[in-house]
C-alpha cells in the first residue's frame, strides 16, 4: 500500500516538473521564435557581422585609419581587397573595423535611452496626476521637434568631435519615444491585481516597478529596444552622410560610404560604396526581422 501510494507521488512529481518545463514562458517563447525562420537566419547572419568586427584585426592587417598618399585609389588586388580611397585608406579595413563604431553606437544608445524611457515612462504611468502631466509635456515637446535636425543644430553647437559626444546627443534627443510607449505599458499594468496586491503589501514604488511591472513589460520591451538598435544604425548612416556624424577620420559604415559619394565613384567604383551600403542595409533588416520574430515570441496568442 505505501509503496503504491509513494509511486503515484513520484508519478505525480514527474508530471508537474514536466508540464512546468512544457508550459514555460521561456520555452514557449524560444520556440516560437525557433519556429520564425527569417528571424533564426537574421540572428545568425547579424551574429556574423559582429563577430566578424571583434575580431577585425585577425581579418585584415590594415590599420583604418593610417594614410599612405602613395597608395591612393587603388583598385581591388590580392593586398587591399576592395581597394583604397584617396588618402590611400584602405576599404576592407573601414569596413570591418566600421562595423565596430555602429554597434557601439546602437548598444550604448539603446541602453541609455531605454533606462531613461523606463524610468520617466515608468514614473509617468505610476503615478499619473501632476507627475504624468509634466513627464509627458516634455514628450509632446521632445515628439514636435525633428529629432535629426535637432541632433544636427547640437552638434553643431558642441562642435562634435567624439563618438562619445555624437552618443550622448542621439541619447537626449531620442528618449521620448520609448518613455511615451513604456508609460501606456505601465497605465495598464497598474490596475492590475497582482500591483494591487504589491501597494496593499507596502512594497516601495521602486520595487513594484522593477519586480512587478518590467517583468511583465520584459516582451514589449525587448521588441522595441531591437527595432531601436536598427534606427540607431541608421541614423548613424544618416548623419555620417551629411557631415554631422563619427570624426571623418574614425571608421564607421556611414564614414566609409559617404566618402565615396561622388559621381566617378559611383559610376565606375561600386567596391567602395557598395560593401558599407549593403552592411548598413543587411544589419539593419537583420534588426527588423529578429524584432518581428521576438514580437511573434511574446505575443501568447501566436502559436505556429
Amino acid at each position: 500500500m505505501k509503496a503504491a501510494i509513494q509511486e503515484q507521488k513520484d508519478f505525480q512529481t514527474d508530471y508537474t516538473v514536466k508540464l512546468k518545463k512544457v508550459r514555460s514562458p521561456f520555452r514557449m517563447a524560444l520556440r516560437r521564435f525557433m519556429n520564425n525562420k527569417a528571424a533564426v537566419v537574421s540572428a545568425i547572419v547579424l551574429l556574423l557581422i559582429f563577430v566578424m568586427t571583434l575580431i577585425a584585426p585577425l581579418i585584415t592587417h590594415w590599420d583604418p585609419t593610417s594614410q599612405d598618399l602613395t597608395s591612393s585609389d587603388l583598385p581591388p588586388s590580392s593586398e587591399h581587397l576592395l581597394g583604397t580611397n584617396n588618402t590611400g585608406q584602405d576599404y576592407f579595413a573601414r569596413n570591418i573595423y566600421g562595423g565596430r563604431v555602429d554597434f557601439m553606437i546602437a548598444i550604448v544608445d539603446m541602453v541609455i535611452i531605454m533606462g531613461i524611457g523606463i524610468i520617466l515612462g515608468g514614473l509617468a504611468g505610476y503615478y499619473g496626476g501632476w507627475v504624468d502631466a509634466v513627464i509627458m509635456r516634455i514628450v509632446d515637446i521632445m515628439l514636435n521637434f525633428p529629432s535629426l535636425l535637432l541632433i544636427v543644430i547640437l552638434s553643431a553647437f558642441f562642435s562634435t568631435n567624439s563618438v562619445w559626444l555624437l552618443i550622448l546627443i542621439i541619447a537626449f534627443t531620442d528618449w521620448s519615444g520609448i518613455t511615451r510607449f513604456v508609460r501606456g505599458l505601465f497605465l495598464n499594468l497598474r490596475e492590475q491585481e497582482f500591483v494591487l496586491a504589491a501597494k496593499m503589501s507596502g512594497c516601495s514604488v521602486w520595487r513594484i516597478i522593477f519586480k512587478h511591472f518590467l517583468p511583465n513589460a520584459i516582451g514589449p520591451l525587448v521588441v522595441n529596444a531591437t527595432f531601436l538598435m536598427a534606427g540607431l544604425i541608421g541614423m548613424e548612416a544618416a548623419l555620417s552622410l551629411i557631415g554631422f556624424g563619427v570624426p571623418p577620420n574614425t571608421p564607421s559604415w556611414g564614414n566609409t560610404l559617404n566618402s565615396a559619394l561622388d559621381y566617378f565613384t559611383l559610376q565606375f567604383k561600386p567596391w567602395a560604396w557598395v560593401p558599407p551600403a549593403g552592411l548598413i542595409f543587411i544589419t539593419i533588416l537583420c534588426f527588423n526581422f529578429i524584432g518581428d520574430g521576438l514580437r511573434d515570441a511574446f505575443d501568447p496568442s501566436f502559436e505556429k
